[in-house]
This record gives structure tokens, C-alpha cells and sequence, in this order.
């Protein structure tokens, strides 16, 4: 999955009819300009996470000079591991009230879902518990669009009446549309506004699309950043260069998140299993390069653009792999994989150790791929907490 950024979403959103705040992205303070901000403004902090305000990276300015001061202290600013290289200057809205609304899908029933509430201001998530009243939960059949009548009972059952009653419920009808028309997995508007004039504007927006949907995404081209939603920072370009290898075949998975340091190439085969062949090498003490998980049957070119990322990595010099047999992958096509990538590398098994513990479909042949190009291979009569002690006995050789 990938997120978008605020300013990315709101224009979307804007060309789609939701009204938003006027805005503008600058790199610098100097780039404010003096027109925009003969108003007060809003300044944010242009990253890709959430709660922004409470990281005191959103502010307020009343003149251009303010402005300016303001966006310098932004850029010197690091949120949530994200340094600023832009900021987002908005129109200061004149607000009423502040509501909530999201739409996501509820994987349990599989269909999307409306929630909304006009107690803005608040974690949705703790209203739910402790005020179920003041929240509207709504499921939409994903074969039909959101029908203006229904836009007006989910409004309606908040207690939104006249004027603001019709206007809000436009706006829900075309946020739902923008949320099906490009493919999001979520859309949250925090806050939705009821200006003094009786307007409903979106006033912040998080938009988050499914990456596997982009090729017929043309209009988020350069928007949308696969595989964001899983990170905790800016992506390094190794782990992009990664989502690309992931991306180029359909099938299986290949998910790839660089680690600080590290000397062992780690490839595991997810759920319980990959952590606990991570947790063999720490308490070990040994250090992985990276953390990597590959499974559902992935392609030989997959498994091997994979583990030609992982020992690319610098400072590297061993690769531990180790999958369970319930990760339904077959162990020839990994082990191909495997060894196409450790020989185009010249990577010796002697001089740079490589330990690999497989279980699964066809292990006798990927076994004796294995052993052909030198790699210690066990299988599934050795434990992965055994495979481990191996592979750090293997690198205490190694200089």
C-alpha cells in the first residue's frame, strides 16, 4: 500500500469536488508568497504521518513576516523520523464545527466502510468505545455508489439539519467517489468543517491507495509511494529499489526493510516463523542487515532480484534464509533463486557463509541445488534456532 501526501490529496479531492482550503507547497521560507498571505494561513509540516499537531508541526500565522519564521522553524523540524523539506501553507478557515469522517474497507465483511462523527477533535477510535452514540458507522454494498440519500442518514442520525445537512452529505457522496474511483484503501478527512458560513470544507486530509491497483492509476503517477505504509522513516533507496523487484511480478511476495548496521542478510518466509528465526540470531547476538520476508510461491526472478538487494547492502557478509513449510513456497525455485544471485555476485560459501533451513514443496531438489553450489542446507530436521547457531558459528570465521 501507499501513501499520498496532503497536498497530492487535496488536489485530488478539489478536482473531484470536495472543497478544500486554497494551498500552496513551498521548499524554503523565501518561497511564501507575500499574495497568498495577506490572510492568516496554516502551516503543516509536508510528511506522511499523522498527528502532526500534537508533534507541533502545524502553526499559525497571522502576516507574511510571521509566515516565514514560522516555515523556518518547520524546516528545522524532524517528524516522527521524517525530516521537513516542504511545508504546506493553507488559508486559515473560519471554523464552526469540527467533524470526523474516514472510509476504509472493513476486511471482516469486505465491504467499504463509512464512519463519521461531528465530535471532531477527538481519537475516533476511544469515541467508539465510550460515546458509540456519537458515531455513525455505515457499510456500503462496493457494487453501487453512495446514494445521496444515504450521505443524508448517515448526517442525519449525527443530528446535522438544514443547510449543512445537504452540503455535507455532497461531500460524503463524492469523497466515497473519490475513494472508489482511485483505488484507496483508506481516505480520512480529520477535520471535516462547518464554517461560520455554513460551508463544508475538508480541512486536513490522509489518503492512502493500494499500490497494486497503480497501473491503472495514471493520474497518481509520481504521487503515490508503494510500500510507505509499512514505513517508519523515508524509505531508503535500497528498500525502494526492492518494491520495484516486488512490483515487477505478480507473484508471491517480496518485502525487504533495511536495518542500521548489521552484517547478516536476512531472508525468512513471514508470520511467526520469520520472527522467530530473527529472534534466533539476536539472542544469539548476532546482527541482521535487513528484515525480509518472501513467500506465496514467488518467482525464481523475484527470489533472486531479492537476494541480489539483500547482500547489496554494504558491510554484509553473510546470508542466513529460513522458511517453515506452512509458508507454501517451493524450495527449488527458491533455491535457484538464491544461487543465481550468490554466483553472479562471486560470493564464495567458504569465505562468506550462507546458512539456509527450508521445509516445503519439492526440498529434495532444492536441497541438492543448494549443496551443489556449496551452501550449508538443512532441512526440516533441524529446527530454525539450530540453523541459527550455525550460521553465527559460521560468522565468527569471517573478518
Amino acid at each position: 500500500m501507499g501513501r499520498m501526501l496532503e497536498n497530492a490529496s487535496k488536489t485530488l479531492l478539489k478536482e473531484n469536488g470536495v472543497p478544500v482550503p486554497e494551498h500552496l507547497v513551498v521548499s524554503s521560507p523565501e518561497e511564501i508568497q507575500e499574495e497568498f498571505t495577506m490572510k492568516p494561513v496554516v502551516l503543516k509540516a509536508l510528511v506522511p504521518v499523522g498527528k502532526r499537531g500534537k508533534a507541533g508541526a502545524i502553526m499559525f500565522a497571522d502576516t507574511v513576516e510571521d509566515a516565514k519564521e514560522k516555515a523556518a522553524q518547520l524546516f528545522e523540524m524532524t517528524v516522527r523520523n521524517y525530516p521537513v523539506d516542504q511545508v504546506l501553507v493553507e488559508e486559515k478557515i473560519q471554523i464552526d464545527e469540527e467533524w470526523y469522517v474516514s472510509i476504509t474497507i472493513d476486511k471482516q465483511k469486505q465491504m467499504p466502510v463509512i464512519i463519521a462523527t461531528t465530535a471532531g477533535g477527538v481519537e475516533v477510535e476511544e469515541l467508539v468505545k465510550e460515546a458509540p452514540d456519537k458515531v455513525t458507522i455505515f457499510h456500503v454494498d462496493p457494487y453501487s455508489p453512495l446514494h445521496p440519500f444515504q450521505a443524508k442518514e448517515i448526517w442525519s442520525r449525527l443530528g446535522v439539519k438544514g443547510k449543512p445537512l445537504i452540503k455535507a452529505a455532497s461531500v460524503l457522496c463524492n469523497l466515497y467517489d473519490v475513494f472508489m474511483k482511485y483505488d484507496c484503501y483508506i481516505l480520512e478527512i480529520n477535520p471535516l468543517v462547518l464554517t461560520v458560513d455554513e460551508n463544508v470544507m475538508a480541512a486536513a486530509s490522509v489518503m492512502g491507495v493500494d499500490d497494486a491497483a497503480l497501473y491503472r492509476q495514471p493520474a497518481l503517477e509520481g504521487k503515490v509511494e508503494s510500500g510507505s505504509e509499512r514505513a517508519w522513516r523515508p524509505l531508503t533507496v535500497l528498500e525502494k529499489e526492492m518494491i520495484k523487484v516486488n512490483d515487477a511480478d505478480y507473484r508471491g511476495t517480496a518485502r525487504y526493510t533495511e536495518m542500521e548496521g548489521g552484517d547478516i542478510g536476512f531472508m525468512c518466509g513471514g508470520g511467526g516463523g520469520s520472527l522467530l528465526s530473527f529472534d534466533a540470531l539476536k539472542i544469539l547476538g548476532a546482527t541482521p542487515a535487513n528484515y525480509t520476508e518472501t513467500g506465496g510461491n514467488p518467482s525464481e526472478e523475484k527470489v533472486y532480484g531479492l537476494t541480489k538487494g539483500i547482500l547489496s547492502k554494504e558491510g554484509v557478509k553473510g546470508l542466513f534464509v529460513a522458511h517453515n513449510i506452512t509458508n507454501n513456497t517451493q524450495i527449488d525455485v527458491m533455491a535457484r533463486g538464491i544461487v543465481r544471485a550468490v554466483e553472479e555476485l562471486g560470493l564464495n560459501p567458504d569465505t562468506f557463509p550462507i546458512v539456509v533451513r527450508e521445509a516445503g514443496v519439492n526440498d529434495e531438489e532444492g536441497k541438492r541445488i543448494f549443496l551443489n553450489a556449496g551452501i550449508t542446507y538443512f532441512g526440516e530436521e533441524r529446527t530454525i534456532e539450530e540453523a541459527a547457531a550455525e550460521m553465527v558459528s559460521k560468522m565468527k570465521g569471517v573478518s
